[in-house]
């Protein structure tokens, strides 16, 4: 198994010098200002990303506030009282992308955030605040379970947009875990989720990093993103 050393020096050499390659890094947010996120803001991240799932992302992103006057900015209380019959109108509102079956998500998505912070005692916010980073495979299977339409990349691109830490399962970094036999079967599985899940924990050990830094660093060592293919 290649050591983290090994993988930051491939993308120093692919991208020119190492102030390049950290000029292209981002980092999480911290506990406090994840925290600070509404559950109406978590509600329409999870929308966004629903939608944008298999579509371009700039028509979701220039219908937006179409979208958001449609579902009153995703206030979650307003659409847990929505009838279903008042749902399927707001589906063929021509102010948003028309597409019931994703529409469909806004209430169980709602109801998701809603009832697990009744359920624990603690707001959503600090369900996903304190959700420990070395099973972050354990909070997309959780979205998955409880939420609609949130498995694949779905609930880990959100988690990302909204600051939470996370490794993505993105084409590179999919294409390098193979490459190094971290995983050999289906991307999705748990078997495969246990795995990654394991290298990127012993990563992030190795050099102090988060998910996120690790995550884009390995992607920024392999595939056809090199600014300096040397």
């Amino acid at each position: 198994m290649e050591k983290f050393s090994s993988i930051y020096q491939r993308a120093l050499d692919r991208k020119g010098d190492e102030a390049q390659l950290l000029s292209l890094l981002s980092q999480p947010l911290n506990r406090e200002q994840l925290l600070a996120i509404s559950d109406d803001r978590w509600l329409e991240e999870f929308t966004r990303k629903i939608f944008q799932s298999g579509f371009y992302w700039a028509v979701i992103n220039k219908k937006w506030p179409g979208f958001q006057d449609v579902f009153w900015d995703f206030n979650i209380s307003k659409l847990l009282m929505m009838p279903p019959e008042l749902l399927e109108e707001k589906s063929t509102d021509e102010r948003i992308v028309r597409n019931y079956k994703k529409v469909k998500t806004i209430p169980v998505n709602a109801a998701m955030i809603h009832f697990s912070a009744k359920e624990s005692s603690e707001s959503f916010a600090t369900l996903i605040a304190d959700w420990p980073a070395h099973d972050i495979v354990g909070l997309w299977a959780w979205l998955k379970k409880h939420g609609a339409r949130l498995g694949g990349n779905t609930g880990p691109y959100t988690l990302r947009a909204m600051g939470k830490d996370t490794f993505l399962l993105s084409h590179d970094v999919e294409a390098y875990l193979r490459a190094h036999k971290i995983i050999d079967g289906g991307l999705q599985t748990k078997k495969s989720l246990a795995a990654i899940q394991m290298f990127f924990n012993r990563l992030c050990d190795q050099s102090g990093l988060s998910l996120q830094e690790v995550s884009q660093i390995i992607a920024f060592s392999c595939g056809d993103n090199a600014s300096n293919p040397a």
